[in-house]
């Protein structure tokens, strides 16, 4: 009331900073311009789905030394003098425990008509069960190295897309065929098993699960608990806040760790929970679970 039409010109300015008058100019001079037909070209449909893509240091640290939970697949050209090495390297080495029994669930054949070629495979791993494990060697201790994916965990509510989202990575490039993201659940429940003899005994192993917690994650205020039950019963239990941890790439989670042994083998278990909270949660992204000599 009272305004003049100057003042409510400059109320309604235009988002590019034109006022109503001007507006009405540009209206006015582009009827006065002849129209020329121009041929739309077709626009190409606009791709919804959304792949969660981890950054280089993402990368780097699920692939460096300390925190790999895959060998590095990187194809180095021997020369004569290194190959004659590697050859003798590969004589000196003794045959991975159990690898035979392993090698049965392969995905592909593996080359054994050496111990080289046998050797260049088990260094640069091979999958097991349908891409759901991936199974490799060592080179310093010699021992078997395993990873469990996302779908080689039972994880409760996985199948309802309510609850989870199953995003493939055939074209990311970091040995994992399927990551589980959390929507939204408030009984979270991440269990593994694994058989101990395919293990190499003797060797002190570690048991982590590897994670990314995204920038709109929720409901991590309470740690959550993570279990290892050996067989025979012996549990190592803790809890641990995500939310306190590095936020950058994968977050390496530490369940527990054992020497394996050759007679008292068989089915140990690995868990992530939280059940008490009551509290919704999401933004979580379940990479696997590796088992591999402690460094």
């Amino acid at each position: 009331m009272g305004a003049s039409l100057s003042e409510l010109e400059q109320q309604h300015q235009h988002p590019l900073g034109a006022s109503l008058s001007e507006l009405e100019q540009q209206h006015q001079h582009s009827q006065s311009q002849p129209k020329k037909k121009h041929h739309q070209p077709k626009e190409p449909p606009i791709k919804t789905k959304v792949k969660l893509r981890l950054s280089s240091t993402g990368k780097n640290l699920l692939l460096s030394p300390q925190q790999n939970i895959e060998p590095s697949r990187k194809v180095v050209q021997k020369g004569p003098a290194v190959k004659a090495k590697y050859e003798t390297q590969s004589a000196q080495l003794s045959f991975p425990h159990n690898f035979e029994r392993i090698l049965m669930d392969a995905d592909s054949p593996v080359d054994i008509s050496s111990k080289e070629k046998l050797f260049d495979e088990l260094h640069d791993g091979v999958y097991l069960h349908d891409k759901t494990q991936l199974y490799w060697v060592d080179k310093k201790t010699n021992a078997n190295c395993f990873v469990l994916f996302a779908r080689a965990l039972s994880i409760t509510w996985a199948e309802n897309p309510i609850y989870w989202k199953w995003i493939p990575q055939n074209d990311e490039g970091d040995g994992m065929p399927e990551l589980a993201e959390l929507k939204k659940v408030c009984w979270l429940g991440v269990h593994g098993k694994f058989d101990t003899r395919k293990l190499s005994p003797g060797i002190l192993y570690q048991v982590r699960f590897y994670v990314v917690l995204k920038d709109s994650a929720q409901g991590w205020e309470l740690p959550i608990n993570v279990r290892l039950v050996l067989p025979g019963g012996k549990k190592q239990q803790h809890k641990v806040n995500l939310m306190e941890m590095l936020r950058v790439g994968w977050t390496v989670v530490p369940v527990g760790e054992f020497v394996a042994g050759e007679k008292d083998g068989g089915e140990m278990e690995i868990s992530l929970f939280e059940y008490d909270g009551g509290t919704w949660k999401q933004g979580l992204v379940i990479g696997g679970i590796a088992i591999k000599p402690k460094e």
